[in-house]
């Protein structure tokens, strides 16, 4: 009976095999689909990163460009100032401070007495040479009379002219004896005259190490002088110029000196003298500048900054910030962005190295594009990105060290 039903109504039974095959042809191609997005999926995926990663392994980097100094720019060092003249008084003689008669600051003219002193040591060796002196003169006057009457007596023949030169001897021996004692006097005298201390020329008294009634030995090297005397109405400015730049400064050039003590003030000087010879352990040559001071702003022993116009010959005149100078064992070095963005290593010779800026002497033209802080792997080939362009910011003013 159940056979019966089951022929009668066809509906009622199970798919056939063409919708069967249907069916799994689609999931087929669900699948394929599903497996094809997610290789495409995938392939892009792997695409980005490496282009993540290529774009990750070239570095950006900034560049900077020399500074061309055309007018040249300002060497400046530093300069110590002294006195046109200046005299250390020390005592020709052994005494005691009475007085002193100038103090520190004071203006004195030439020849005006700075301290009396006391010497009675030396006072009691004037009497004694003085009476030394009378004795030899007194022996000097009876050889004489006796010589002049022996040389009577030799011309009546009373006596041997052996005798009479004898006279005549002795009377040589007394006037040299005479003499040297009136030498000693006068060497004591002028001892004397050394127990006041004078000014040698006019000037500004710059010490005092004297003090009244201490004790003052003449020929101590080891002792204070005791005053110090300094002409200041004209200055000399010593400067040690470095061997490379030797050769831009010379007699006659101007210069300008700024002192700490004057913020915003300069003072003119001219280079009058050169040592000529440069110094085995400093390699700099000394130079002497001079300055007029008619106001006494500057002092003996001042510390100055001393300007000069060297100008554009130093080498090639460019300036870099010292954060793109790479050092390595074969020198310093700059990377040079091409125009292809191509990294090109370049050797240069630096003249002057001042730490935030330095001064190129060879090795760069005024346009290439140089890596400001460039990383240390940088080597030529390489290839960068730019970010940006700036000048390098380096002053026509530098100080040399």
């Amino acid at each position: 009976m159940s056979d019966h039903n089951s022929i009668e109504n066809p509906e009622q039974a199970g798919p056939d095999s063409g919708t069967l095959k249907k069916i799994g042809i689609g999931a087929a191609v669900v699948a394929l689909v599903v497996v094809g997005v997610g290789v495409a999926s995938r392939i892009s995926a792997t695409n980005e990163l490496r282009e993540t990663a290529a774009d990750a392994s070239v570095p950006t980097v900034a560049v900077v460009k020399p500074t061309v100094n055309g007018e040249g720019n300002d060497l400046v060092l530093p300069g110590n100032v002294q006195a046109y003249n200046s005299a250390a008084i020390y005592a020709r003689t052994n005494g005691y401070v009475r007085r002193w008669l100038a103090d520190i600051g004071d203006r004195v003219r030439e020849g005006q007495p700075l301290a009396v002193l006391d010497a009675p040591d030396l006072d009691q060796q004037v009497a004694a040479a003085q009476a030394d002196y009378q004795t030899a003169l007194a022996n000097q006057r009876l050889a004489e009379t006796t010589s002049k009457r022996w040389s009577a007596m030799l011309a009546q023949d009373a006596v041997s002219r052996q005798e009479a030169d004898e006279k005549a001897g002795d009377l040589a021996a007394r006037t040299a004896v005479s003499n040297a004692a009136l030498a000693n006097v006068k060497r004591l005298k002028a001892q004397q005259g050394f127990t006041r201390l004078a000014a040698p020329f006019d000037g500004v008294v710059t010490s005092r190490s004297a003090q009244i009634g201490a004790l003052v030995v003449s020929g101590n090297a080891a002792a204070q002088p005791l005053f110090t005397v300094s002409d200041i109405h004209r200055m000399r400015i010593y400067v040690r110029v470095p061997q490379g730049y030797s050769a831009s400064v010379r007699p006659g050039m101007g210069a300008t000196l700024t002192l700490p003590e004057y913020p915003g003030r300069s003072f003119n000087a001219t280079l009058t003298s050169s040592s000529g010879a440069v110094d085995a352990q400093s390699g700099a040559v000394l130079v002497q500048l001079q300055a007029e001071n008619p106001d006494g702003a500057l002092k003996p022993g001042a510390f100055a900054q001393v300007s000069f116009k060297v100008g554009a010959g130093q080498g090639n005149g460019m300036t870099l910030p010292g954060s793109a100078i790479l050092y390595s064992n074969n020198g310093p070095s700059v990377a040079v962005v091409g125009a292809d963005n191509r990294i090109t290593m370049k050797p240069v010779a630096i003249s002057r190295d001042e730490g935030a800026t330095v001064q190129i002497a060879s090795g760069l033209s005024p346009n290439d594009r140089i890596v400001d802080t460039p990383p240390d792997a940088i080597r030529t080939g390489d290839t960068v990105k730019v970010q940006a362009s700036a000048p390098a910011g380096g002053k026509g003013a530098t100080h040399a060290r």
